[in-house]
């Protein structure tokens, strides 16, 4: 094969490894959310922890995790058979219920052992302790949202290292689900070292490891060339979330772009100082938001990996929502904030390349936990889902409805494995006709769910764009601000964006999701 062939070859073998650990954790997990929701990421690294390949998986995930792998390595030295895990959000973690399990993977050469690489995966618990089910609570230090887990070893020679395990499992509410989803991380692990030691046997690892750095090296240049077609200068596009969860203050984000050549600088200067309330994102969240758009732009040629962000300087002042110091709390700067820094970055961009750029998506995740007794299965129950909603038009093309969009890239539940699996009810689940924003291409719809508990239960909602209205471009409107509705005896009560009530049986709870931006001037003068 001539060399450009055989990078594209090697590519794909790589991305295989990761595509097949995520089939393995999808289907040995215990929780409806990630056997069903596939809220979850696998990735492979090279002996250094540099990013080489992942799956099609979850971007606030993928961005994040090399700053895992690093922090593991580190920390604690891995053998074969070794693996670590991590969710601390301060030491390469995005927020507490995503626990990642890292494992180093050798050569199979019986007269030598040489490091190749390291696989490793992400998975969302649905519940790893702390205040309130489901470990998203309106918390203002993170030892409120759950048990804190530097990277420590889980398994050792092969064998999982028994004292750690009960450890884990006695701080978590729904520990026999949580156990399920840890064994089916170190399946997935244990299939990703098969995998990449096949291709190692098969090529040699010194071809396997200069291809992993040929394919770094291969997506810097490509990075580089997209931002060479762009014109020198400098952008700027502010936006905001709606409020912390604790105070009703809205929260600014601003973000300057310059261009140099084939350079760029993403400077956060000016954004908010971190807030009392859980919308603070780590660094880590912040280059996995700067990596997709990255993605995104360039387009999917783009070998994903750490060579991306080679030609990008990012300026994220410490102790700012994009870049929070410990012990801030962090469930919603995950979730929430990472839509948002999303937001800014595009909408600096749509200045310089406006034809790339999309409007504004519904900028939230919408999440929800419900938690409490379940007394018809005789056990503590913890469901946890995002909501999609309407994604931002472009030029050329209207926006997808009831979708998830950028940095969350998840299934819905299916009503029927929900039911299956909790004390609730679906009693709506519908598009949200027009809310998308109009213009010569509409902004798709949002959704409308509606829930009806069984039983009292405990419910926490992570949401925005409740005050604020997804922009649109081009002369494009604005999509319609979301909305969280509890009805109790018939009466509707409007919840805010940011909420943890208890609800009692036969309550319903309504989201109705935001609609996308529109893009371009409508025809129609009348809209």
């Amino acid at each position: 094969m001539t060399a450009p062939i055989a990078l594209e070859v090697f590519r794909h073998l790589l991305a295989s490894v990761a595509e097949e650990m995520g089939g393995r954790l999808q289907r040995s997990a215990f929780s409806p959310n990630i056997k069903e929701r596939r809220d979850f990421s696998c990735a492979v690294f090279n002996d250094r922890g540099l990013l080489i390949a992942h799956a099609a998986h979850i971007p606030v995930h993928l961005g994040a995790m090399p700053l895992s792998v690093q922090a593991c390595l580190q920390a604690v030295s891995l053998d074969p058979g070794d693996m670590a895990i991590v969710n601390n959000p301060y030491q390469g973690g995005t927020h507490l219920p995503d626990m990642t399990l890292v494992a180093p993977v050798f050569s199979s050469n019986a007269d030598s052992r040489t490091l190749v690489g390291f696989v490793a995966n992400r998975a969302h618990h649905a519940d790893v302790g702390g205040m309130s089910p489901g470990s998203m609570p309106l918390s203002r230090e993170v030892f409120q949202e759950g048990l804190v887990v530097p990277p420590v070893m889980l398994v050792r020679g092969g064998q999982v290292d028994r004292d750690l395990w009960n450890i884990l499992l006695a701080n978590v509410r729904t520990p026999a689900e949580r156990a399920g989803d840890l064994l089916a991380q170190i399946a997935a692990n244990q299939i990703g070292i098969a995998r990449l030691q096949a291709i190692v046997a098969r090529f040699g690892d010194v071809h396997v490891r200069d291809a992993m750095t040929r394919l770094c090296a291969y997506a810097e240049r490509m990075v580089r060339q997209f931002i060479a077609e762009l014109p020198d200068g400098t952008w700027r596009f502010e936006d905001r979330l709606d409020d912390d969860g604790i105070s009703l203050h809205p929260v600014r984000l601003v973000v300057t772009i310059t261009v140099h050549g084939d350079e760029m600088i993403i400077d956060f200067q000016g954004t908010d100082a971190q807030r009392a309330g859980n919308i603070n994102a780590v660094f880590a969240i912040t280059l996995s938001a700067i990596a997709y758009v990255l993605q995104c732009l360039v387009g999917d040629d783009l070998p994903a990996n750490s060579g991306c962000l080679a030609p990008i300087r990012v300026v994220a002042p410490e102790g700012t929502v994009v870049n929070a110091r410990a012990p801030a709390a962090v469930a919603g700067g995950n979730v929430e904030t990472a839509q948002r820094i999303v937001d800014v970055l595009l909408g600096a961009l749509a200045q310089v390349c406006p034809s790339r750029i999309p409007a504004a998506s519904q900028g939230t995740m919408n999440n929800v936990t419900v938690g409490g007794w379940d007394p018809i299965r005789q056990r503590a129950f913890a469901y946890y889902e995002t909501l999609g909603g309407g994604m931002g038009a472009g030029e050329g093309w209207d926006g997808a409805s009831a979708i998830h969009s950028h940095m969350t890239n998840t299934l819905n539940t299916p009503v029927e494995a929900l039911e299956y699996a909790y004390p609730l009810r679906v009693t709506r689940y519908a598009i949200r006709r027009g809310s998308g924003g109009c213009g010569r291409w509409r902004g798709g719809d949002g959704l409308s769910r509606e829930l009806e508990f069984l039983h009292d239960a405990q419910v926490t909602i992570l949401s925005d764009r409740r005050q604020t209205q997804p922009y649109g471009l081009a002369g494009g409107r604005p999509g319609q601000q979301g909305r969280n509705v509890l009805i109790r005896r018939q009466e509707e009560q409007v919840l805010p964006g940011k909420v943890s009530l208890t609800v009692q049986a036969k309550d319903r709870l309504r989201i109705d999701t935001p609609g996308g931006g529109g893009y371009g001037l409508s025809r129609n003068t009348d809209v």
